[in-house]
């Protein structure tokens, strides 16, 4: 499935400020909405585009990780063939729910429908939800696939989502008559505001649910298959839309973001794409040279030269063995730093050896400091 482009849905260019995208959004919700004959896939589309791209933190990623965010799921994913390499299972993962702001109200100022008014209720777009999962250095290099246990809120089962017992069902406010709005002041200066006693919704629970105490829902754990690109850094944010809490009154899901954690590796470390290691040598083969096999990221081998006179904390570098990177093709470099291991325990042959070696040289290596 093509990629959605965000900017070219609402029709502002990449850099558009935030005031041109909320403009942008107002015309095109107008357009598109429903109640004034629009297309429901168009406007829900514009309403995903609006929700990113009026976000500073969703945009940011969006315009970082546009090949991912969106919540597509990789080439080869659950159920498909050739699917992501794994069998390793990712754990020690946290939860939390992110509290989003509801674009309904936007909707209802957009075309004059307060709550209540004798009109359907709001749809309510669900509430995204955050996931930290840990992996391990190899398995953020190489992708996993994973099943994650979600916590969310579902409907209720008891009482189908009314929040009332069941044999009763939510009964018209009395203190708006059911409009969800009560008035407040006179004449010029006159204005509704929410009803107060039921919220706005117009109805009220005289008999709670007695499995969801009237909220309608109840908090359940979902295990979800996820699937892990390869080459994703510790604290990487990835975005499965829809994987979130489920709408009400026919509102979208919202969504699920997965933060990746990794945990530290032996003798590897990331910084990008990039992959860093430490590589020992003796006093004797920094000062003559040597040539020396070492561990890739992938698994491979490769020989490495450390020239003549390496001074320690020289960096070899090692193009395309590094870590998969996210935008674009490719990987990053291995990295490879000297370190020059310094001799603790010396025998008294081995310690005359080095003196007469100290006496034999003329250059003073601290003649810059003299």
């Amino acid at each position: 499935m093509a990629e959605k482009d965000y900017y070219d849905i609402l029709g502002v260019p990449r850099n558009a400020s935030a005031e041109d995208v909320k403009k942008a959004f107002r015309k095109q919700a107008r357009k598109h909405h429903p109640d004034a004959g629009g297309s429901e896939d168009r406007f829900k589309e514009v309403n995903e585009a609006y929700e990113v791209l009026s976000d500073g933190e969703k945009r940011r990623q969006y315009d970082e990780y546009g090949r991912y965010f969106g919540g597509n799921v990789p080439p080869g994913g659950a159920g498909a063939p050739g699917g992501w390499p794994g069998g390793a299972h990712a754990g020690g993962a946290t939860y939390q729910t992110v509290d989003m702001g509801d674009l309904g109200d936007l909707f209802g100022n957009l075309f004059g429908g307060g709550a209540g008014g004798g009109r359907r209720p709001s749809a309510h777009r669900g509430n995204d939800l955050q996931y930290d999962l840990t992996l391990s250095f190899e398995e953020a290099f190489s992708g996993v696939s994973t099943t994650v246990d979600v916590r969310r809120n579902e409907g209720c089962a008891t009482c189908k989502g009314s929040g009332a017992k069941p044999g009763t069902s939510p009964v018209t406010c009395p203190a708006c008559q059911g409009s969800g709005t009560v008035s407040q002041g006179q004449g010029l200066f006159g204005f509704s505001r929410p009803c107060p006693r039921c919220g706005g919704k117009g109805t009220i629970i005289e008999q709670p649910c007695p499995t969801c105490r009237g909220r309608g829902s109840v908090v359940k754990a979902k295990p979800l298959t996820v699937n892990i690109p390869p080459g994703v850094t510790d604290g990487g944010k990835l975005r499965f839309a829809g994987k979130g809490e489920p709408g009400s009154a026919g509102g979208p899901a919202g969504d699920l973001y997965v933060v990746t954690r990794i945990t530290p590796h032996p003798y590897y470390s990331r910084e990008g794409a990039d992959v860093f290691m430490d590589l020992p040598v003796t006093i004797t083969e920094a000062a003559l040279g040597t040539e020396v096999t070492v561990p890739a990221p992938d698994g491979s081998k490769v020989k490495l030269k450390v020239a003549p006179g390496t001074a320690d904390g020289k960096v070899l570098r090692v193009p395309a063995k590094g870590a998969p990177k996210l935008k674009g093709k490719g990987n990053g470099d291995l990295r490879v730093r000297v370190r020059i291991a310094v001799p603790t325990k010396l025998t008294a042959e081995q310690k005359e050896l080095l003196r007469r070696f100290e006496s034999s040289r003329d250059e003073n290596v601290r003649a810059h400091i003299a």
